[in-house]
């Protein structure tokens, strides 16, 4: 597919987050941007949506079926940060032209084995009120027919079906939406304003700190893992008891406990079990959840040998405890003030959590 990227701020799985903050648009620029976006290019035909195993938010659609609307493709995974941290703009643009001929259609396309479970990804949508059409791509069809790599990735589509504009990460909302605007105007639509949205996001949906993120996204399983520092080092697909080294330099972990490190997550398989992190961020996330549907996995955590207090994440109390009763992204710390090298610990209380991947915000 030939394509053009109109800006790129970072995407998943590149295995690093996004690497600059998005600028402020001034009004210089912004007039820029809209002759940009004037002036779009097409790039290719939509593909079809036939790969989906299943629809929510709406029966099944097929580029016949939206021709005459601009479309706004969004391919997710519910537990990755960076589409989360989108999700904010995709929302309030569904909210503010759905009624004036944008179409936005999220495809959620899993990276984890739980993301292909058709009730948590229904769970999850109703959670993040993703209440807009969803294709579930759980077998990739839809992914490899856009020839996409990337969550997020947003394909912006003319009322003729062709592709006129894509970006990869996150960022680049404003001329994403000035695009939404200028194909909505070529195909004769009216009745909506030309100011951009303004959004308030909370918990996870909040930007990263670009300006002090030193550690990046890192899996705790033996396919992707990385700078892990138990002594001895991973022992694959079988229990084994590990333990925490007395010092942790920036960016790596440790697991203490009886542990098996699988391909994908890293699993508990005894009560106690610790995993600790040095890190350099303000928020830390931890894809996880327990192995047994229905249960909760009680969790406590420490930061620099203390209870976090103000430094909680959505999570998590004053005092760091927390319990995991599903499979997704929890947000474990957000710092306030000051950030620097911290040692971050968290503790399962009962056996059968799978850990799957560290964020950073």
């Amino acid at each position: 597919m030939k394509t053009r990227q109109f800006f790129f701020s970072g995407s998943h799985p590149a295995g690093v987050e996004a690497p600059s903050e998005p600028a402020k648009v001034d009004d210089q620029l912004m007039r820029q941007l809209k002759a940009r976006a004037a002036e779009l290019p097409v790039e290719s035909r939509m593909p079809s949506f036939d790969g989906a195993i299943s629809w929510l938010n709406s029966e099944p659609l097929t580029p016949e079926d939206l021709r005459g609307k601009v479309v706004a493709v969004d391919f997710w995974t519910y537990t990755c940060v960076n589409w989360l941290r989108t999700l904010p703009y995709v929302r309030a643009w569904a909210q503010k032209y759905g009624d004036n001929g944008l179409v936005v259609i999220g495809v959620h396309t899993p990276e984890f084995p739980f993301e292909r479970d058709l009730d948590n990804i229904r769970k999850a949508a109703r959670d993040m009120r993703v209440d807009y059409p969803i294709a579930v791509d759980s077998d990739y069809a839809i992914w490899q027919s856009f020839d996409n790599n990337y969550w997020p990735a947003l394909y912006v589509v003319d009322a003729q079906g062709r592709i006129r504009a894509h970006h990869f990460g996150e960022g680049a909302y404003d001329m994403s939406e000035m695009i939404i605007q200028q194909l909505l105007a070529d195909a004769g639509f009216t009745g909506f304003t030309d100011d951009l949205v303004s959004v308030q996001p909370e918990g996870t949906e909040v930007a990263a700190d670009w300006q002090t993120l030193e550690s990046g996204e890192t899996y705790t399983g033996y396919e992707q893992g990385d700078n892990f520092a138990s002594p001895g080092g991973v022992v694959s697909d079988r229990p084994n008891t590990y333990v925490v080294p007395n010092r942790l330099r920036t960016n790596e972990w440790a697991l203490s406990g009886n542990w098996t490190i699988a391909a994908r997550p890293a699993v508990l398989n005894e009560a106690h079990g610790r995993i600790a992190f040095r890190f350099h961020a303000r928020d830390v996330n931890l894809v996880m959840g327990p192995a047994r549907r229905g249960s909760s996995i009680r969790f406590r955590l420490t930061l620099d040998g203390k209870a976090p207090g103000a430094a909680h994440g959505t999570e998590v109390d004053d005092d760091g405890q927390g319990a995991a009763s599903d499979q997704r992204l929890y947000q474990l710390i957000r710092q306030r003030g000051d950030i620097d090298d911290r040692t971050f610990e968290i503790e399962f209380l009962e056996p059968g959590i799978e850990a799957y991947c560290f964020t950073f915000g």
